[in-house]
């Protein structure tokens, strides 16, 4: 189809293009910006006045994307690439497992689901997996997701292994001792409640292996779900030494603290946990400076009976992949942070982490595929169960007025997500 979204604001974060203008799409792909092409005649005209166009966001952690209902969400939501994690049933520590997960993505996802293979088998963190296999078969890179591995010696050699072969290895950095039976961030406000603790030592411990084993290795590595000011200082003396690592923190550590746990409120169950208001701020300005690459939803579904319990037994996780465009759009106003470098933490920032498979991900860029969010700034909505469309209704954002309605989606040039009110 040949496509025609006229007058709209595009901002592409990778150029820092920043100006109403029109943008052409045919067979599949973005032709050109401003100036239609020769003889160009558009199937289709969008009126984009007053609506900003930004390539398709890409998340760096969504799980359950081979369920219909977590494919909607995301192109509702305006996201056109996902990341899974290897911690899907059964874990992804095979090749054909690996195939098979693309397979049943493409049957109910009309975007890229890029899988992470696990770096370990069964991710039991001993014995590693065949890393080259897992990449041939369409892996962007290894991890353990959630998991701990069984010792450092164990994490070098998988760190050397995939330097070998030039992999990336993507990694949480928390360590399983220090964090064993926590449910939230250590300070007054668990004491105050009662609940197990998580130190920011736990974090930070961790990081200091990681990074000086990136030291010893050379081997890159991107550092996931980021959530301290301490870890963050670490991260930022690391990129400033050209250590070669990437990282990035979830939406939701962006707005809340530990504080808004409340009384035992089990929406707010996160891991990493909510910490303090110290951190929250190092988290927008880590984000607004760039030592935060990308902002991503870990979107982690559950079942609708998976909050009914104390908060201490609740699962951890939070529905994300309609929140993110709006919690970003959130905390770029509050923080007064520019549009086209918050939008870079959902576009260009995470498509960098995906350019060897794709590399106009995350960019609007001629001669690649057109994947495209159109979005209302300016119009506001309230989070509701009803209303979101993944089939997990765990979020603590849940009656929160927030900015950026998605009007529309593109996924290679085709309309994969429209909202009634276009």
């Amino acid at each position: 189809m040949k496509l025609h979204l006229k007058g709209g604001r595009v901002i592409d974060p990778a150029t820092r293009l920043d100006r109403v203008q029109d943008v052409f799409i045919a067979d599949g792909e973005l032709l050109t910006l401003d100036a239609s092409p020769a003889d160009f005649t558009a199937e289709r005209t969008v009126d984009a006045k007053g609506l900003v166009v930004v390539p398709g966001l890409v998340d760096l952690s969504a799980r359950r994307m081979t369920a219909a209902s977590e494919a909607t969400a995301a192109l509702a939501g305006g996201v056109t690439r996902v990341v899974c994690p290897p911690d899907t049933d059964p874990v992804l520590d095979e090749p054909d497992l690996v195939e098979m997960l693309q397979l049943r993505a493409r049957a109910t996802y009309l975007a890229q689901v890029h899988p992470l293979g696990a770096l370990t088998v069964g991710l039991a963190g001993r014995e590693l997996t065949e890393m080259a296999q897992l990449t041939q078969a369409g892996c962007i890179g290894l991890s353990q997701a959630n998991a701990a591995m069984a010792d450092n010696r164990t994490l070098l050699r998988a760190l050397q292994y995939a330097g070998t072969f030039g992999l990336t290895v993507w990694l949480r950095p928390q360590d399983a001792a220090l964090a064993a039976g926590g449910v939230a961030a250590s300070g007054a406000v668990a004491s105050r409640l009662g609940l197990v603790g998580i130190p920011v030592a736990a974090e930070t411990i961790a990081l200091h292996t990681i990074l000086e084993l990136v030291r010893v290795t050379g081997t890159r590595v991107h550092l996931c779900r980021l959530s301290s000011a301490a870890g963050l200082a670490l991260v930022r003396a690391a990129k400033a030494e050209g250590l070669p690592i990437t990282c990035d923190v979830a939406a939701h550590h962006l707005h809340l603290t530990d504080m808004d746990i409340g009384y035992f409120d089990a929406q707010y169950r996160l891991d990493p946990p909510l910490r303090s208001q110290r951190d929250r701020e190092a988290v927008r300005e880590a984000a607004r400076d760039g030592t935060i690459d990308a902002v991503c939803s870990d979107h982690t579904p559950l079942a609708p009976d998976a909050r009914l319990v104390p908060f201490a037994e609740a699962e951890p996780g939070a529905t994300g992949l309609e929140l993110l465009l709006s919690l970003v759009l959130k905390w770029a106003e509050e923080s007064r942070v520019p549009l086209v470098d918050a939008l870079a933490r959902v576009t260009h920032g995470p498509g960098q982490r995906l350019t060897a498979v794709a590399p106009g991900a995350g960019r609007l860029s001629p001669g690649h595929a057109a994947d495209v969010c159109v979005f209302a700034p300016s119009t506001y909505w309230t989070v509701s169960a009803p209303q979101l469309r993944s089939a997990g209704h765990n979020t603590p954002f849940l009656g929160y007025e927030l900015p950026g309605q998605v009007r529309l989606t593109l996924v290679g040039g085709r309309v994969a997500y429209e909202a009634p009110c276009v």
